[in-house]
């Protein structure tokens, strides 16, 4: 019976981080620590990518994810960076335009004084299948494969405390009400 209770404390937990995490404004800053162990762990093939947390443009907005490669991934595996943009599916896919048409900005927050981000931005295209209503619990990933170079990367001043910070912005200025 123990067990059982520490099993439901543990899932009480994780869903209390990510709802304390969660962001309703469309924009996402993720915070991603242990990159040397992480990077190396890409390396070795334990662990290709990391997903962030869930953010959203609104309470009754879209339901979107990071998801990175920090030792690359196609084009820019083994020399970039990968960062990708994923729609997933949320409780109000229902009452949303599909699909996906939102202005989505890419970032590598720069940690140094000069806070010289490098960002890339994008217009999703109608006929991705990466921006149609999900009908899995996410859709493909779409995005930037070579979106840093590893050697840009780690020489700047993105990495600080072994920790690298990562921003999504969505522009859900023009979304109508729900």
């Amino acid at each position: 019976m123990l067990s059982v209770h520490e099993i439901r404390l543990a899932d009480m937990d994780l869903r209390f981080q990510v709802l304390e995490t969660a962001s309703y404004s469309g924009t996402l800053v993720w915070k991603i620590r242990d990159y040397k162990r992480r990077k190396q762990e890409a390396v070795m093939g334990k662990t290709l990518s990391l997903y962030s947390q869930p953010f959203y443009t609104g309470y009754f907005g879209y339901r979107m994810c990071a998801r990175v490669y920090l030792n690359g991934d196609g084009m820019g595996k083994g020399t970039h960076l990968s960062l990708f943009f994923v729609v997933m599916r949320g409780e109000y896919d229902a009452l949303l335009p599909w699909p996906f048409k939102q202005k989505v900005t890419l970032m590598l927050m720069d940690q140094g004084p000069a806070r010289k981000h490098l960002g890339d931005a994008f217009k999703p295209d109608p006929n991705s299948s990466s921006f149609k209503r999900p009908a899995g619990d996410m859709n493909i990933a779409s995005g930037c494969p070579l979106f840093v170079a590893q050697t840009v990367l780690e020489n700047g001043t993105y990495i600080k405390d072994d920790t690298i910070f990562i921003k999504v912005v969505v522009d859900a200025s023009d979304l109508p009400d729900p």
